[in-house]
This record gives structure tokens, C-alpha cells and sequence, in this order.
């Protein structure tokens, strides 16, 4: 072995800089040799570690080839034990000069954090660890940089986020997140895929504002000539899929929102909208309460789970309670007592509730501000809350018993809105009416490029059947089953403010 690889002070008596060019001159050098080990194409892994464990005495001397990230070395002389890290998770290998040869000098010299391929058989040591016995070890490919802390984990949470590739090496469970996020997926997609909806796709690039409150990224499209926007939602073209003859369709969506980061949102998130012909919001409440039991059951093996040290009960019936219960339950005051809004803005002042719409606060908007003032915090375990006022809901279809409100529905857990439903609004007429009422609000407080979607309400001119509709933040629903804090944990390049360099 080329003299000129190696070095002769460990790298835990370096600094950073000196770190760095050690390992770049153990690169030159490897290359200098005509070892370049960025010319390596593939290797022939014939095994995983977690495999091996869970199958040792079907691996138990055979000679298997396993790759990975070597994550520790213990170098005695003549021989030594190294530990890699594969897809599956981490297993011991033990090498000496008398089976390597050469290839023992060159490991030696290798840093943690490089990829490496190892040929072997496996064994147990005499201390018990399933072990692979090297018979050839290779350098596939060669870590410039050194893992975080040596490996001992990379904890602050700002740059775990900004290099989520070496936090998925540092720290294992956050590997398990993502892949019981991917298990999530897989099993609302069966779910529904199960009860007869068909999953499609709708545009991200739409050629309006529409006249909803959030705000959009706005883009421009050179060969159109025309301004263009990231979507805020699905629903639109999802009915417009309605109106065209599907009875059952589904979108798991990314949405973006420009607007403010906390730990539960992220300007960028993953929702699933469906929308189901000749069904109501009931209809919806049945679909999402069993959908819920079904995907913790199958992907925590419990429908009884805890989050942030709370016990929530998945597998019980959700309660159930109009708006005008929730807020007189836990507010202490009935909707059905004002008779005008100036009586409902009166007893907001007594009782300290502000409203965002001041003196042209409705009945509708105080009842809506005493909910988020008292009832919000009371919802821990599963709960509907139904029957919304028009003034919040321009989507929904109105109660044919009361036209103050709306067949609208969301639900709470963990004192968290995870979904939102409605009987969705089908005459055109009254639609029209609430979008411009929607985007001359929104215009009124700077969103001049609003707009009513046109296309949207002549599609409803043709016809939509009665049809329930539900949407529900993918990302909240990780965070509940993975029993993470925040939504940065469960995306896994999250939103960052740039870091001036």
C-alpha cells in the first residue's frame, strides 16, 4: 500500500480545517494511486445487518457482501473491529491483516463516515455479537467531511434540520419517523383506494388568485406572458372532477402558503382532499373517524397511542357537538340567546373576546371568536365540531334548517384542527355571491390580485351532484402517529431562513 494514504495523527487531535485537509489528502493521494474511489460503480450486497440478526442461523457461515457507512473502527494491530451503518441499521465487522493483506494497511487509514464494502462470513464473537469476518474490504467511496460529534449525534436542532442527511446518519429514530411517514401514506392511499376513490392529480400552477384568505407564492410564466400561483388548495378542480362524472376522487396534494412558520405549519405541506357524489358531511364524519382507527390500528399496531406524554384513544367514538354546543359546553354562553349583533358583541366585550371584525362583527363572527377563546384548548381527544357559521365557511352548502349556518365540520385532536369538511356548496348563484364577497375582503386588506374563479362557478352552472368533500393536513397526522413536537420534524427538507455566509 501506497506509504503516502496514511497519517499518522488521529483525526480526534485535529481541528476542523486540519480535519479537512487531512481528509483531502488521503483523496489526492488515493487518486495519485490509481485508487480513485469515486470511480467506483456499484457493489454486489448480497445482505443486510438487521437481516443477518434476524435470520442468524440462516446467514451463519455463509459469506455475505454488506456495504455501508463506517460509523466506528477499533483499530489492535493486526487486527480490528468496525462498525457500519446500512439501510437497515448497523452490524460488526472483523478484520486482521492475515485474511486482508494490503487492504488491512488501506483500511486502516479510513475515516469514519466513509462508505465502505465488506466480503465475509458471518460468525459470533466470543462476547455474542453476529459479526461479519472480512475477507475483503473495500473503499467505495470517500466522507470529506466528519460526522458530527464523532458520531455521538447530531443535536442542534437548527442545523439537524438545514442537513437532514446527516441527521438521518447521527440519529436513527429520525429515520424511523420517515418511514413510518411513508407507512402513513401507503396506508391512507389503501384506505381509500379500498372504499372506491380514485387518486388523481390537478394543477400546482393555477393561472389566478383566488378570493381565499391564505396567500399565495406568485410566479410568472415568460413564454404566457402572465402571472402565475403555487396552489393554496385542491378543491376546486377536485369538484370541477365532480361535475364531470367521477363519483369518488382523492388528491394527496402539496399546498403552499405564503405565510408564517411555527411548529405546526410550514409555508410547503402534503394535504389529502376527497370529494364523494350524492353524500354530506355525515357521510365525511363516518369516512374520517374510520379512517383514522384503520390507519393508527394498522400503523402502530394500537388505536390507543400517546403524544406528547397524552394519552389519546383513536379506537372510541369521536364526540360530537354543533359549534353553538362546543362554545355554550366550555364558554358558559348560548349563541341562541342573542337576538342581534349588537346583543352578541356586547356579551364578547363583557366577557373579553375580541372580534377581528369590530363594529361589523355579525352574530356569526362572535360565535366563531368564542370558540377560538375557549373551546380550541378543551379538545384532547378525537371530537367533531359541526354546524359552522356562514361567515367563516364561503364553500359550504347552508343548512336548509337554519341559513345562519353551514354543513361544515372540523376536527380536533390534541387541541390541534386536523381536518376540515363540508356539505359542499352547489348552487352556483350563491357561490358567485361569496367569492366576491371573498375577494373584495381579501382585496381590502391588500390582495389586489384576487380574483373569482370564473371557470370554477360556470363548472357548478353545469350541475354538482350533492357531494361531501374533506380535506386533512398529512403532515399534523404524522406528527400525531409519530409522536413529534413539531412539523419540521416530520418533513424531511423543511422550510429554513437562509444562513448568510
Amino acid at each position: 500500500m501506497d506509504e503516502q494514504i496514511k497519517t499518522t495523527v488521529p483525526e480526534t487531535e485535529l481541528d476542523l480545517n486540519e480535519i479537512l485537509r487531512v481528509r483531502r489528502s488521503k483523496l489526492e493521494a488515493l487518486q495519485s494511486a490509481g485508487q480513485n474511489p469515486f470511480e467506483k460503480v456499484r457493489y454486489d450486497r448480497t445482505a443486510y445487518s438487521q437481516d443477518i440478526k434476524d435470520n442468524y442461523a440462516e446467514y451463519e457461515g455463509k459469506t455475505v457482501g454488506i456495504a455501508g457507512r463506517l460509523i466506528s473502527k477499533r483499530v489492535m494491530g493486526k487486527a480490528s473491529f468496525a462498525v457500519i451503518l446500512d439501510g437497515k441499521g448497523t452490524i460488526q465487522s472483523y478484520l486482521s491483516i492475515n485474511d486482508l493483506g494490503d487492504e488491512y494497511v488501506a483500511f486502516k487509514d479510513y475515516d469514519i463516515g466513509d462508505i465502505i464494502g465488506i466480503t465475509g462470513f458471518v460468525f459470533t464473537t466470543r462476547t455474542g455479537e453476529i459479526s461479519v469476518h472480512a475477507q475483503k474490504v473495500e473503499l467505495l467511496s470517500k466522507s470529506l467531511l466528519p460526522l458530527p460529534e464523532k458520531f455521538h449525534g447530531l443535536k442542534d436542532e437548527d442545523m439537524r434540520y438545514r442537513q437532514r442527511e446527516v441527521d438521518l446518519i447521527a440519529n436513527p429514530e429520525v429515520k424511523r419517523t420517515f418511514v413510518k411517514r411513508s407507512k402513513i401514506m401507503t396506508a391512507i392511499r389503501n384506505y381509500l383506494d379500498g372504499v372506491g376513490y380514485l387518486e388523481v392529480d390537478t394543477p400546482v400552477l393555477q393561472p389566478l388568485e383566488i378570493g381565499a384568505a391564505a396567500r399565495p407564492f406568485k410566479t410568472h410564466h415568460n413564454a404566457l406572458g402572465i402571472d402565475m400561483y403555487l396552489r393554496i388548495e385542491t378543491e376546486l378542480y377536485l369538484k370541477r372532477l365532480i361535475v364531470g362524472g367521477f363519483d369518488k376522487v382523492y388528491e394527496v396534494g402539496r399546498i403552499f402558503r405564503n405565510e408564517g412558520m411555527d411548529k405546526s405549519h410550514n409555508p410547503e405541506f402534503t394535504t389529502v382532499e376527497m370529494y364523494q357524489a350524492y353524500s354530506d358531511y355525515f357521510d365525511m364524519m363516518d369516512l374520517i373517524e374510520d379512517m383514522y382507527r384503520t390507519i393508527t390500528e394498522q400503523v402502530c399496531g394500537t388505536t390507543k397511542i400517546t403524544y406528547q406524554g397524552v394519552d389519546i384513544d383513536m379506537g372510541k367514538k369521536w364526540e360530537r357537538l354543533t359549534m353553538v354546543e362546543a362554545v355554550k359546553k366550555y364558554a358558559g354562553v348560548d349563541y341562541n340567546d342573542w337576538t342581534t349583533d349588537e346583543e352578541a358583541r356586547a356579551v364578547a366585550k363583557a366577557k373579553g373576546v375580541t372580534v377581528d371584525e369590530g363594529d361589523e362583527a355579525t352574530k356569526g363572527h362572535v360565535l366563531i371568536a368564542f370558540f377560538d377563546a375557549f373551546v380550541e384548548e378543551n379538545l384532547v381527544q378525537p371530537t367533531i365540531i359541526y354546524d359552522y357559521p356562514v361567515e367563516n365557511s364561503p364553500l359550504a352548502k347552508r343548512k336548509p334548517s337554519n341559513p345562519a349556518f353551514t354543513e361544515r365540520f372540523e376536527y380536533f385532536i390534541y387541541a390541534r384542527e386536523m381536518g376540515n369538511a363540508f356539505s359542499e356548496l352547489n348552487d352556483p348563484i350563491d357561490q358567485k355571491e361569496r367569492f366576491v364577497k371573498q375577494v373584495e375582503a381579501k382585496r381590502a386588506k391588500g390582495g389586489n390580485d384576487a380574483q373569482v374563479d370564473e371557470d370554477f362557478v360556470t363548472a357548478l352552472e353545469y350541475g354538482l351532484p350533492p357531494t361531501g368533500g374533506l380535506g386533512f393536513g398529512v403532515d399534523r397526522l404524522v406528527m400525531l402517529l409519530t409522536d413529534s413536537a413539531s412539523i419540521r420534524d416530520v418533513i424531511l427538507f423543511p422550510t429554513m431562513k437562509p444562513i448568510k455566509k
